[in-house]
């Protein structure tokens, strides 16, 4: 290919400093995908200004256990850097950006870039395998509120990779992933390992509005499940439920002391709905359920690291691209 291309890394961003902590949260309690009910945007501002005065001390303080800030951008400016070698190696003269929805670097900011860089033909690919609204569909409305006050770019060419939870080449990455993990156990126990796959969870309310995530994560379980060949017994369980209503179920720390009632004493996590490795699954699933489990009599909890620098998943992000460029 000849013409320069664009891939725009879309994700979700987290705060490179504790004092970044609260507008962070602000930013995402002020978007009208995750705060949306009737007459909200009469006091969305307000109200999210309230959340996160209230949340980031306690916040502040998981970010401080897990080194001070979020790793989430260093992370995927790791994977743009491997896409972007993999593309080249394909023959395509590709440019990789890095764009948050919620904390720096801001896709406003990776527009203006796209455009002293005289790109005019755009692959938006979001680093959520499965399709929500309130990431893939909040980050895609962005971008197009964001072009929209861009005279010079309103004719660029813009492809979008909407999913791909049932992807192949992704779900080898994981499948890698966890059998790394895999090797932590010792040889005699791995047949007795339980794994437990932990997805962000979404109030009821989208689900029952017809969004697809928790249907796709499902299917991404058990394609996984199925193309891994293990006979282990799994379970899909939610976590970082926030507020007071209806969330998906059954809540990850409800399944882990459940499981270890039972009698489970080896536990595997795979982090299912995340690419790479944040506050999710640093504290909550390694910190915060860790010790859950170990106080329960989980004698080995073992949480799958991201897929974040792997080979596997960049080239399948490759294949997407190529998919959108053919």
């Amino acid at each position: 290919m000849t013409e320069k291309v664009g891939v725009v890394l879309l994700n979700l961003g987290g705060p490179d400093s504790l004092d970044a902590v609260e507008p962070f949260l602000f930013n995402l309690f002020n978007d009208p995908e995750i705060i949306n009910f009737p007459l909200s945007f009469l006091f969305r501002k307000r109200l999210a200004k309230l959340i996160s005065s209230r949340r980031a001390p306690s916040i502040q303080e998981q970010y401080k256990k897990i080194g001070g800030k979020s790793p989430i951008v260093d992370l995927t400016n790791k994977q743009a850097e491997i896409l972007e070698r993999k593309l080249q190696e394909k023959g395509v003269d590709a440019k990789v950006y890095v764009a948050m929805r919620y904390w720096r670097p801001f896709t406003e900011d990776v527009i203006a870039q796209i455009e002293k860089d005289g790109i005019k033909k755009v692959v938006l690919l979001p680093l959520y395998p499965q399709f929500s609204k309130a990431t893939t569909g909040s980050s895609f409305k962005e971008w197009e509120r964001q072009i929209a006050n861009k005279a010079n770019l309103k004719g660029i060419q813009t492809e979008k990779v909407e999913y791909y939870y049932d992807f192949a080449p992704y779900l080898d990455s994981i499948i890698e992933r966890i059998n790394q993990t895999f090797e932590r156990f010792p040889a005699e126990k791995r047949d007795e390992v339980y794994i437990l796959f932990s997805a962000h969870g979404t109030p009821m309310k989208l689900v029952r509005e017809g969004d697809p995530y928790s249907g796709q994560i499902c299917e991404t379980v058990t394609a996984v499940k199925n193309r891994g060949g293990w006979k282990n017994e799994h379970t899909l369980c939610f976590q970082s439920k926030v507020g007071p209503q209806k969330w998906l179920t059954p809540s990850t720390p409800a399944v882990i002391e459940e499981l270890a009632a039972k009698g489970v004493k080896n536990m595997l996590v795979v982090p299912i709905a995340f690419v790479s490795d944040h506050l999710e699954t640093l504290f909550e699933l390694d910190h915060e359920y860790g010790r859950l489990a170990k106080e329960k009599g989980v004698e080995q909890y073992e949480v799958m690291e991201g897929l974040n620098d792997s080979e596997l998943f960049a080239e399948s992000l490759a294949q997407l691209v190529l998919g959108k460029l053919t």
